[in-house]
């Protein structure tokens, strides 16, 4: 189950064809023109990064914690799953206002609420308000945002990685894709080094001033949303394929709507949502468990979710604090400055993972990841064991050591792909569907994570690890199992994995017969007109 069945060859070579060598992001304004806006999505997921981190900072401070009379572990448990437990209610809302209003409208909504909610986080005055502006906006944001949740809640999100996928050039889409997720990291470098740089600040800006800052991202984009192009796949399930053929001729062929790549585009995307309809007429969330074929996709997805939280990622992504307190570091100035190291090297990790993932593949990369992560969290493990027992510095030096190791594998596969695997193997009928199970899961994982996991670490200390070892060698063994390749493939070329060689036949034939040239032209012409085109 590990390689998938094979995709048609010609039709793979063929596209591959169409793609013009000369043409690149750095040589074409049209294409630098598209990867700007592809920023401005992008930084949903800096975002929710910059939360994760902030958190993080925030309970080192002593601002902080003194001016919300010391919040115990359980309420620390709260504050971080309250924004997951409020966003819970809300998903069902999220595909429709995906599939029905758009990507960059949804974007718009969530960015403007998301702007609120970070004035009135910013301006709490009690634990009981700072936790409410985590939860009474989440309940809003979850379905409308491309930022998801109110103001924490990483690594998930619907309309922005959706649109980043459904526009970008295909040579580019894996790696931009890719990126959305890694980029996580660049906002927890942010706000780690935000808050180094305000802790000496001695009264409540400290904190504020961080919050404050973490709404900048959601400003630019209710300005310029509405600059970025609109999904091509979206409008076309709208019947606007005008439109949709404009945007493509626009961004990826400089305006040429006869371009053979664009046309080939088009033709892929009207046949695939034609045959979504044909198949399955009335598309609901029973249609993600009717078939043998999505039954496969949403176990992989939910599994990559849960994964995703439960590798151990979690005590450091929001209780850093409390795991530096089980190996005696308490000086607030080394755990604040650990805290900004570890986001620049998780970036720099994320970033080389997702420059890679179409020359690796998906499968290497979350072997790998897997394997390596079991290994670095056995050793944080014992480290921390021999700490407990005899109190070494070296044992905790080489806790730090092994959480530094554990995280550049955990970015090799976690941190690029959760998002883009998700999105690829889902063909567009369900795509919003989906990719909104995928975040419920993490939801689901996340408020285990945020509430038990402060509470476990004071009374189990580094006995706890040992449920992460086990879990993390369940993940290995489950990725090799059910984990297919996807490299190399359009979107809907992606479907032949799950769907069978018969539906990309459907979609090949179905370009073939709406190309203008139907009785003549092959697949086999298309590589000679590309390669002809290219000469």
């Amino acid at each position: 189950m590990g390689g998938g069945p094979a995709i048609s060859a010609s039709t793979n070579v063929a596209f591959n064809k169409l793609l013009d060598p000369r043409r690149k992001w750095y040589n074409n304004k049209r294409l630098f023109a598209l990867h700007a806006w592809i920023i401005l999505l992008l930084v949903t997921s800096y975002t929710t990064g910059y939360d994760g981190s902030m958190m993080n900072g925030l309970q080192s401070l002593s601002q902080w914690t003194n001016y919300f009379n010391s919040p115990s572990p359980g309420m620390l448990g709260l504050l971080n799953a309250i924004q997951n437990i409020g966003g819970l209610a809300a998903y069902p809302i999220a595909p429709y206002l995906c599939d029905g209003l758009g990507r960059r409208t949804t974007i718009f909504i969530g960015a403007s609420i998301m702007c609120a909610a970070t004035a009135l986080q910013s301006a709490s005055h009690s634990v009981q308000m700072f936790i409410g502006a985590r939860q009474v906006f989440t309940v809003l944001i979850a379905p409308s945002h491309a930022l998801t949740f109110a103001i924490n809640n990483p690594r998930i999100a619907i309309a922005a990685p959706l649109l980043v996928t459904e526009v970008s050039y295909p040579k580019y889409r894996a790696p931009l894709t890719s990126a959305y997720n890694s980029l996580w990291y660049s906002g927890a470098i942010v706000a780690a080094w935000t808050t180094f740089g305000t802790f000496k600040i001695n009264n409540t800006w400290a904190w504020r001033i961080p919050s404050i800052l973490q709404g900048l991202p959601s400003v630019l984009q209710v300005l310029l949303i509405y600059f970025v192009p609109e999904s091509p796949r979206w409008l076309v399930s709208k019947g606007r394929e005008a439109e949709a053929l404009k945007v493509l001729a626009y961004y990826h062929a400089d305006g040429n709507e006869h371009d053979h790549l664009v046309h080939y585009e088009f033709e892929e995307i009207k046949a695939s949502i034609d045959l979504d309809r044909t198949v399955a007429a009335n598309v609901g969330w029973k249609s993600l468990f009717t078939s043998r074929s999505n039954l496969k996709r949403m176990r992989i997805i939910v599994a990559l979710a849960f994964f995703s939280q439960w590798s151990g990622n979690g005590l450091v992504s929001y209780y850093l604090h409390s795991v530096f307190d089980t190996i005696g570091i308490t000086d607030l100035t080394t755990q604040l400055l650990i805290n900004g190291i570890l986001q620049i090297w998780n970036l720099f990790w994320a970033l080389l993972a997702a420059g890679m993932v179409e020359r690796l593949g998906r499968r290497p990369l979350f072997l790998t990841s897997a394997a390596g992560m079991l290994v670095s969290f056995l050793l944080q493990t014992v480290c921390s064991a021999v700490f407990a027992q005899k109190g070494t510095p070296a044992s905790a030096n080489a806790v730090i050591a092994f959480i530094f190791l554990f995280y550049a594998f955990y970015d090799l596969a976690f941190s690029p792909l959760i998002v883009s695997y998700t999105v690829e193997i889902l063909p567009f009928s369900i795509r919003a569907k989906g990719f909104c199970v995928f975040q419920f899961a993490i939801s689901l994982s996340l408020i285990f994570n945020q509430y038990a996991n402060p509470i476990a670490l004071k009374y189990l200390g580094w006995k706890y690890y040992i449920f992460y070892v086990c879990f993390i060698a369940f993940e290995f063994v489950f990725l090799y199992i059910f984990v297919v390749e996807t490299k190399g493939r359009t979107l809907e070329e992606t479907a032949a994995l799950f769907d069978g060689e018969e539906a990309v036949d459907q979609i090949a034939s179905h370009v073939l017969r709406h190309d203008g040239h139907a009785d003549e032209k092959s697949s086999t012409l298309i590589e000679e007109e590309a390669l002809s085109k290219n000469a």
